[in-house]
């Protein structure tokens, strides 16, 4: 607890609410819910929701910018009202205690040192201090790797509503509809006829797939109408479970398990 980082952000003391939630044992969504909630309210009662919350981003793990916000005191101590019990009274003694020694490290006067010899050991405290702080730095990025959620390829498509071509399916696992197809049919799911690969009687009536028709233009001039099988998001889900089984995984998962093996490999 004691580790608690404070910002300091154009003299404005702050804490990163990724920090609050790893210290309280929140998911950081669901504090992330609440501090919109408290804004809510902060506004109805005209009081200026920045004095509290400061809006922010971050990096995650996939390079995307995601929401965050940055506390100062009176929104650490409005955070901390509405807990109870050890965590509660924890976090309330550590906040307290990283603000209090961070004001005063702001409030001591700068002397100028008056002989050679103080102005040594002034360059001295400052080297180490600079060379604490890249190590807390150091440690703190590693603290956000090891605690940043990895997107998986199963949070994608629980994300998402659309059907999809096999293509695109294909595609998240590295290889060519072609190759993709048959593994598919290998595995007892589908078969073709006509030009269109239809699913076996067993997963028709599931709703993994949908039938789409397009017009193609013929040499002549006219058109002809072809059926094309599309998957749905639960049709999607069924393929990855099913190859899972077979040790076949997106590309996605496995850059995710790459990335939580280096991360681990740094702790030894």
């Amino acid at each position: 607890m004691n580790n608690l980082q404070i910002i300091n952000q154009n003299g404005q003391l702050l804490v990163d609410s990724r920090e609050v939630a790893e210290m309280v044992g929140r998911q950081h969504k669901d504090l992330l819910e609440n501090i919109r909630g408290y804004i809510k309210h902060l506004i109805s009662g005209d009081f200026r929701p920045t004095n509290f919350f400061v809006e922010s981003t971050y990096k995650d793990s996939l390079n995307r910018n995601k929401p965050c916000f940055l506390l100062t005191r009176k929104g650490c101590d409005m955070v901390a009202n509405k807990m109870t019990g050890e965590k509660g009274v924890l976090f309330t003694a550590t906040y307290v205690t990283q603000f209090e020694k961070m004001e005063q490290q702001l409030a001591q006067p700068f002397n100028l040192p008056s002989t050679y010899k103080e102005a040594l050991f002034m360059l001295i405290e400052k080297e180490e201090e600079r060379e604490q702080l890249y190590t807390e730095n150091l440690m703190l990025g590693q603290r956000v790797a090891e605690y940043e959620p990895k997107i998986t390829y199963l949070d994608q498509i629980l994300s998402s509503t659309d059907s999809v071509t096999i293509t695109q399916i294909a595609a998240d696992y590295g290889m060519s509809a072609q190759k993709f197809n048959k593994i598919l049919h290998e595995s007892g799911i589908q078969y073709k006829i006509n030009g269109q690969w239809i699913l076996y009687t067993k997963y028709k009536s599931e709703g993994y797939t949908k039938s789409k028709t397009t017009d193609v233009l013929r040499s002549d001039g006219t058109t002809k109408v072809v059926m094309n099988t599309q998957w749905t998001q639960k049709g999607r889900l069924f393929i990855y479970n099913i190859l899972k089984a077979k040790e076949i995984y997106p590309v996605m998962d496995i850059q995710v398990d790459k990335q939580l093996k280096l991360v681990s490999g740094s702790k030894r």
